[in-house]
């Protein structure tokens, strides 16, 4: 499995775990620390860090964007992976789009719901096409 891949695994874990018993990151680190568990990287921390600090904005997106749905009341596991994403769309330049939509798809067939995959798919395409119009980064 990619490197990258994994990042975006830990960071899902991560977010899910903070929203679920919101405590600061660094108290969620040192737990999984002493439980034995995995902890992220640089990238992955960016990425945890960056959904923390631009969760408002990520989720106005979400909420303009997923048609009869609002973000509270997603499931955990979709709107995180939705913020994610978007986090990575919109701030992480280097990535291209389509990697960032096809990681959050695997990710939401894998912890989702049987619909999410399709759910996080129609989301964040919709994002992309209508805030970004499909600009050069599509196929770096």
């Amino acid at each position: 499995m990619r490197k990258r891949t994994v990042e975006r695994r830990l960071a899902l874990e991560i977010l899910f775990a903070q929203e679920l018993n919101p405590q600061p990151l660094e108290k969620i680190l040192k737990n999984r620390k002493l439980a034995g568990r995995s902890l992220p990287s640089e990238f992955g921390l960016r990425l945890i860090k960056g959904v923390l600090e631009h969760k408002g904005e990520l989720d106005r997106l979400i909420d303009k964007y997923a048609q009869n749905w609002r973000v509270e009341r997603m499931p955990l596991t979709d709107r995180n992976i939705l913020r994610l994403a978007l986090y990575e769309i919109v701030y992480e330049d280097q990535i291209p789009y389509g990697v960032s939509i096809n990681e959050a798809v695997e990710l939401a067939k894998l912890y989702g719901t049987e619909d999410s995959g399709r759910f996080v798919n129609g989301v964040l395409g919709k994002v992309v096409r209508e805030e970004f119009a499909y600009t050069e980064r599509d196929e770096d």
